[in-house]
């Protein structure tokens, strides 16, 4: 039963790449839960818990690797939620409650590590930030502990290093290098095809020329929307070869906590017109490039490329005392992304988010679901395992 809701789920992806994504499941029950936020949602749904909260604008797939460093529009660079293909308005208590069970989960097996300290610990940041009812943000001069060093990291990287990581020079003309882990090769026709959409989106844009197309190829990236249809584009940008953009190109599918919610939701005209307002609500300052686009008649959400490494490794990062301020400004993040899009299209206002806050019935019942469903996810993880083939 539970081997054929996840194969169900993914049924329509490319065949190889879900291959990938199981193998990674496989590999700990922390990777299975980030590949498997349907699964999460249906059984919250069945519960019935953590319904009676303020409606609020939710990223829906919020876990400990959601979260990392990007330039923003303005080319500063900050920390916050990154990824929005989930969100959907939902009670305010959905994206905390999945945050725990993701701390619950990620340190389960770390020696010297209290996982449900770290629960608590984000949780109460959570609440005080909300209590506050000001919407602030993380940034280099803001940061501290293990964001302050992500942040000088990226600031630091110049275009020319990060463009020759991922690309090669081919006759005086950069190449997106192709890497098994990383991209695929894609066939000529495909290649046309997304030069023909960034022609028509670059004759609306103010310097057309920056869209001009060089390179494309399939992105390998993510563990739960491994499979799907994404693309890494290498366009000419400030100019070649080495002020060329890379994007990135993503189709935008419905939520999976579209059929599970019973607030009523905007009717969006499209999938990654859903994505990208979301976004723009919640942070505090979105990735540059961000746009939604259509390839013929399918959504897709268009944004300047950013590393997976722009994230915090939690493997090497094992310090009690980092952790302890990594949660804290996790727990901080989620709060002020609800307040920031407080009151916009059926989502609760401030002072509600606040007074909620302020109440203390709620907070057991998160922290005590957190706990029980990442015991579930261990048993979902081991019956997936044994179950899962991988010819």
């Amino acid at each position: 039963m539970l081997l054929q809701r996840i194969l169900q789920f993914n049924s329509d992806r490319d065949l190889l790449l879900v291959k990938r994504k199981y193998e990674r499941m496989s590999a700990d029950p922390f990777t299975f839960f980030r590949g498997t936020c349907h699964l999460f949602y249906a059984d919250l749904a069945k519960s019935g818990l953590l319904r009676e909260a303020p409606a609020v604008w939710i990223c829906g797939d919020l876990h400990l690797e959601n979260f990392g460093s990007y330039k923003g529009d303005n080319r500063l660079v900050y920390f916050d939620i990154n990824d929005f293909d989930e969100a959907i308005l939902a009670p305010c208590t959905f994206d905390i409650v999945r945050l725990l069970t993701s701390i619950e989960l990620a340190f389960a097996q770390t020696e010297g590590i209290d996982p449900q300290l770290l629960a608590e610990t984000a949780l109460e940041a959570y609440v005080e930030a909300l209590s506050d009812g000001k919407a602030r943000w993380v940034e280099r001069d803001t940061a501290t502990g293990l964001v302050k060093l992500l942040l000088k990291r990226e600031k630091e990287l110049d275009r020319q290093s990060f463009l020759d990581e991922r690309t090669e020079i081919e006759a005086g003309e950069r190449r997106i290098k192709i890497r098994d882990k990383k991209t695929r090769p894609l066939p000529q026709d495909r290649k046309q095809l997304i030069q023909t959409f960034l022609e028509s989106h670059a004759a609306q844009q103010p310097n057309p020329d920056f869209f001009k197309f060089i390179d494309a190829a399939w992105r390998i990236a993510g563990t739960g929307s491994l499979g799907l249809e994404r693309y890494m584009v290498l366009v000419e940008g400030k100019g070649s070869p080495d002020e060329n953009y890379l994007l990135d190109l993503k189709i935008a599918r419905p939520s999976s906590l579209e059929n599970i919610i019973q607030l009523k939701q905007p009717k969006w005209k499209s999938q990654g017109k859903r994505i990208v307002a979301i976004q723009k609500r919640m942070q505090a300052i979105s990735p540059a490039l961000l746009h939604a686009v259509t390839i013929t008649d399918r959504s897709f959400v268009m944004r300047e490329y950013q590393p997976t490494e722009d994230k915090i490794d939690l493997e090497e990062n094992r310090d009690l005392e980092d952790l302890i301020g990594l949660v804290n400004t996790v727990g901080q993040v989620v709060a002020w992304a609800q307040l920031r899009s407080n009151g916009r299209q059926g989502a609760a206002i401030a002072d509600d988010l606040i007074e909620f806050a302020e109440k203390k019935h709620w907070r057991k019942t998160v922290l005590s679901y957190a706990q029980q469903y990442s015991q579930k996810v261990k048993q979902y993880w081991a019956t997936f395992k044994d179950q899962v083939k991988f010819e």
